[in-house]
């Protein structure tokens, strides 16, 4: 086991460095001069070369991009160009909207997938498989965005029962801060559980068939049973692979929820950011969020091994 998670740590470390390097790469070729776009159009070209110099922008790439990663490793993301304040002191503001949300987000699906999974792959082509499956096939297709704008309409508008944006902060209570999120939790849940449903689903009827089920139901164990104890953690591999990557989307990609519901999130930042032109800001946030997929799916291997024990024999 000590060799396997040696293994990946080392890929983790590669993907990083090479996700840092492409990073800064794609930003630095992006159009547009952030001293120019600061100053505005009739800026002088003394003053903003003056500018890019106090923000160091003229200093050679490559020193530019050690002293960019060396930053982040002591913890220093550097300071915005538009807001002169620490990068690392937006990203933590940010980052406790975000991060509540996609857990929030990711218990609600899994909550609702797993049961729905099981209870489909439990009933193949009966009327319960087949609703269940007509259910998520419509949660794949409606967009999470039109379906917040739904959810706003009946529940914010209509019944008032939750408000329809923004975010009152954690001082404010946790209760309060978990109903600021339960609308945008709710719009990008059912989606997500509607693929991991039938992720579930497939992975369980693919295990059910193979000869050790056979072997199961032969000893003398019922289909629950052998449903249970043994085909589940069997099948639970395509489904952590999914519940990884769903967990990086929440937390990078939920842009369109957190503009519906007004949410000062990292995908909101991300965006001000970009068309602010504060490349220092779009840098640190796009790394921290691919650090975090790079983690959680160094964390699935984990689990991986945990589940499947013949993945650690392999190494």
């Amino acid at each position: 086991m000590l060799r396997y998670c040696l293994k990946r740590l080392l890929s983790l470390c590669l993907s990083l460095t090479v996700a840092s390097i492409v990073i800064f790469a794609v930003i630095e070729v992006a159009p547009g001069d952030p001293a120019a776009f600061m100053l505005g159009l009739n800026a002088q070209p003394d003053t903003v070369a003056a500018l890019r110099t106090e923000l160091g922008l003229d200093a050679p790439k490559f020193q530019r991009y050690l002293e960019w990663t060396g930053g982040m490793l002591r913890g220093d993301f550097g300071t915005s160009y538009t807001y002169r304040t620490p990068v690392a002191d937006m990203i933590g503001d940010r980052l406790w909207v975000s991060l509540p949300l996609a857990i929030y987000v990711l218990t609600l699906s899994t909550l609702i997938a797993f049961p729905a999974g099981i209870y489909a792959a439990a009933r193949r082509g009966r009327p319960g498989d087949m609703a269940v499956m007509g259910a998520t096939q419509l949660g794949v297709a409606i967009p999470n965005f039109w379906f917040a704008m739904i959810l706003v309409l009946i529940f914010a508008i209509q019944l008032r029962w939750f408000s329809a944006g923004g975010f009152p902060g954690w001082d404010q209570g946790v209760f309060t801060g978990l109903k600021a999120l339960t609308l945008p939790a709710i719009a990008l849940a059912l989606p997500q559980a509607a693929i991991l449903a039938r992720v579930m689903r497939s992975s369980l009827l693919d295990t059910i068939s193979q000869d050790f089920m056979r072997t199961a139901r032969a000893k003398g164990l019922s289909q629950r049973q052998a449903l249970w104890r043994h085909a589940l953690r069997n099948a639970l591999i395509p489904v952590l692979t999914i519940i990884g990557l769903q967990f990086s989307f929440l937390l990078a990609g939920a842009i369109i929820i957190e503009q519906v519901f007004f949410l000062p999130g990292l995908g909101r930042l991300v965006f001000q950011s970009i068309s602010q032109r504060d490349l220092i800001v779009v840098e640190s946030v796009v790394m921290l969020l691919v650090f975090t997929v790079i983690v959680v799916n160094f964390l699935v291997d984990l689990a991986y091994a945990a589940v499947d024990p013949r993945l650690r024999s392999r190494t």
